[in-house]
C-alpha cells in the first residue's frame, strides 16, 4: 500500500504536510509501527508522544530499522528525509487510529462491535455478554482488562483498551478467525486518545461513573465527558444505547444517545424507573446471586454465578445488551448462569482448606468500588472483616483517603499496604491513605490480631497478605482489594511478579503446614 493510499485516510483537521515536500515521495507500505524497537523494513513509523518517553526521540532507531516513512508532530533536528521521508500531523497519536483502521481494510464494518464503559465493573459485564452470546450462538471474542481472547487464542493485555494499531490488527484476525462479535472495554483513556478511533459500535454501555484517573483528566466532568464520547462520536443511528439510570450521570448519557438517533434501553432496579430492563427480586449469597429481571423479551429468572451486589448492575447491563441483540429469555438465563469466575473479581481462594477463613481476592480499587465490595460482604461475614488494601502510585492523591474511610466503614481490622508504588514512596502514599482511617486505631502488626476497630500500615504487600491471613479466624473474612488478576507490582518503573492470589494461597498453605 502505497503512503499517499494511507495518507488519504487521515481526516481533513488532521493538517497533514510534509515536512520537505521535494523528498516526500510515495514509498510502498508494508506495515505499520510506533514502537520504534519492533519496526520492520517497509514500515511507516508514527512517532507518539507519552508521559514518560518521547517516539520522537526514537525516530534514529527506527529509520536505521528499515522505516519507509514517518509520521511525526515535529522533527528532531538531524534527522535525513532525504533517507527517509516523513509527514507532520497535528497529532500523531490520533493519526494513527484512521491510517491502521484502512491498513487493515476497516475491520470494524465487518463486526458487530459492543462497546462497554464505566469506572467499575467492565470487566465482569464484558464477560457476562460473552456468556449470553455463546448461547445465541455467536462466534464472540473479547478484548479487555485482563485479556484478549478469540477462536482458542488468549493474550494477555496490556492496556484496557489498546493502542490503536494493536485494536485495529487484533480485529483484522478476529475476522479472519470466524469472530463475528466482539465485546470491547473502553476505558475513558481509550477515548480521549482516540485509541478506538475507525470503530463504531452496533451497542454501547454505561454502568456508573464515579472518581477515578483524576492525574489524566483533571475533573470530573472531563472524565465523564471522555466516556460519553463512546455515545456522542461511536454509534450509528440504529445502534443500541444501554443505560444504567440508577446513576447520577445517565442523563448525560442519554442525551448523547439521543442525539445520534440511538435505540436506547435503560436498565434500573428502581420500580418508578419507567426501564425496560428492571429487576425485580434479588438474593445475595456468598456463591452467587438469585434474581429476577422484567425484559421487553419477558420475565427471566436468573442464577448469577458471580458474588456481589454490585454485580446486579453488571448482569442488568448485560440483559440489556442481549435485549438489544435480540436474545431470548433462555438464552440470557443460560449465559448468566453460565458465566465463568471472572478473574481477580470477588475470586474467592482456599476454599477447599478445612477450618480456613474465608479469603476473596477483588481488583477494586476506586473508593464506589471498595465501597461497595465491601457493603455487600459485610453481612456475608460471619465474624470478623479484615481487609488488606492500598492505593497506585502516581496515580489520583484525592482518592486514597476516600478509598481508606470506605475501607473503615466496613472493617474490624485494615492492613493498608503497598498496591503498585511505580515512583512514589510508599511511605508517603500510605500517609494519604492513613488520613481516610482516622476512625480507626493504629497498633503493631503483632497487636493486630487481638484489637478491635483497628489498622496497621506494612509497605510490603505479602507482608501484609501473609498478617491478615495467619491472624484470621475460621469465621473471619478476609478481603484483599486493589490488584485482583494483576500478576505483578510496580516499584519504580519495573515489574516485578506478584499475584494477591497466589500469596494468599501460599499463606493459607502455612496455616495447616505440619
Amino acid at each position: 500500500m502505497r503512503l499517499s493510499e494511507l495518507l488519504a485516510a487521515l481526516p481533513s483537521d488532521a493538517a497533514a504536510r510534509p515536512v520537505n515536500a521535494a523528498t516526500v515521495g510515495d514509498p510502498v507500505i508494508r506495515g505499520l509501527a510506533y514502537d520504534s524497537r519492533q519496526v520492520t523494513a517497509g514500515d511507516l513509523f508514527f512517532a507518539l508522544p507519552g508521559s514518560e518517553v518521547d517516539g520522537h526521540d526514537f525516530i534514529p532507531q527506527a529509520i536505521t530499522l528499515g522505516a519507509a516513512a514517518l509520521i511525526v508532530e515535529r522533527l528532531p533536528a538531524g534527522i535525513d528525509t532525504n533517507r527517509c521521508p516523513a509527514v507532520a500531523v497535528r497529532d500523531s497519536r490520533r493519526a494513527l487510529a484512521p491510517v491502521s483502521a484502512h491498513f487493515f481494510g476497516q475491520p470494524a464494518e465487518e463486526l458487530t462491535l459492543i462497546g462497554i464503559t464505566g469506572t467499575n465493573g467492565k470487566t465482569s459485564t464484558s464477560y457476562l455478554v460473552e456468556s449470553i452470546l455463546l448461547q445465541m450462538g455467536r462466534h464472540a471474542g473479547l478484548i479487555g482488562t485482563v485479556e484478549i481472547r478469540y477462536a482458542g487464542e488468549r493474550e494477555r493485555a496490556v492496556n484496557t483498551t489498546p493502542e490503536s494499531l494493536d485494536l485495529q490488527r487484533t480485529l483484522r484476525a478476529m475476522r479472519n478467525r470466524g469472530v463475528e462479535t466482539v465485546v470491547m472495554e473502553v476505558s475513558s483513556h481509550g477515548l480521549e486518545l482516540g485509541r478506538v478511533g475507525g470503530c463504531r459500535f452496533d451497542v454501547a454501555t454505561v454502568g456508573n461513573v464515579t472518581q477515578d484517573h483524576l492525574d489524566f483528566h483533571g475533573t470530573m466532568d472531563a472524565y465523564r465527558d471522555s466516556k460519553v464520547q463512546l455515545f456522542s462520536r461511536h454509534l450509528e443511528g440504529d445502534a443500541v444505547a444501554v443505560i444504567n439510570l440508577d446513576d447520577p450521570t445517565a442523563r448525560v448519557f442519554l442525551d448523547a444517545a439521543r442525539a445520534v438517533g440511538a435505540r436506547i434501553l435503560q436498565v434500573s432496579r428502581a420500580a418508578a424507573s419507567g426501564a425496560e430492563i428492571l429487576l425485580t427480586s434479588a438474593e445475595v449469597q456468598l456463591d452467587g446471586t438469585r434474581a429476577a429481571v422484567r425484559t421487553p423479551v419477558g420475565e427471566v429468572e436468573l442464577k448469577l454465578p458471580l458474588v456481589g451486589d454490585f454485580n446486579i448492575e453488571n448482569m442488568l447491563v448485560a440483559c440489556g445488551v442481549a435485549v438489544g441483540l435480540g436474545a431470548t429469555s433462555e438464552q440470557i438465563a443460560a449465559g448468566i448462569e453460565a458465566c465463568p469466575q471472572v478473574p481477580g473479581r470477588v475470586e474467592r481462594i482456599g476454599s477447599e482448606i478445612a477450618g480456613a477463613p474465608t479469603v476473596i481476592v477483588d481488583y477494586a480499587h476506586t473508593p464506589d468500588a471498595v465501597e461497595k465490595l465491601l457493603q455487600t460482604l459485610r453481612p456475608l461475614t460471619d465474624a470478623r472483616l479484615i481487609t488488606v488494601f492500598g492505593c497506585g502510585g502516581d496515580r489520583d492523591r484525592g482518592k486514597r483517603p476516600l478509598m481508606a474511610e470506605a475501607v473503615a466503614r466496613y472493617s474490624d481490622l485494615v492492613v493498608a499496604t503497598s498496591d503498585n508504588p511505580r515512583t512514589e514512596d510508599p511511605e508517603r502514599i500510605l500517609t494519604d491513605v492513613e488520613a481516610g482511617l482516622k476512625d480507626l486505631r493504629r497498633v503493631a502488626p503483632s497487636a493486630l490480631g487481638g484489637a478491635r476497630n483497628a489498622y496497621v500500615t506494612l509497605t510490603d504487600r505479602r507482608e501484609a497478605i501473609a498478617l491478615a491471613i495467619d491472624i484470621a479466624d475460621a469465621g473471619d473474612m478476609v478481603v484483599i482489594a486493589g490488584k485482583g488478576h494483576e500478576d505483578y507490582q510496580i516499584l519504580g518503573r519495573t515489574k516485578f511478579p506478584f499475584s494477591d492470589c497466589e500469596e494468599a494461597q501460599l499463606a493459607l498453605a502455612r496455616r495447616v503446614a505440619p
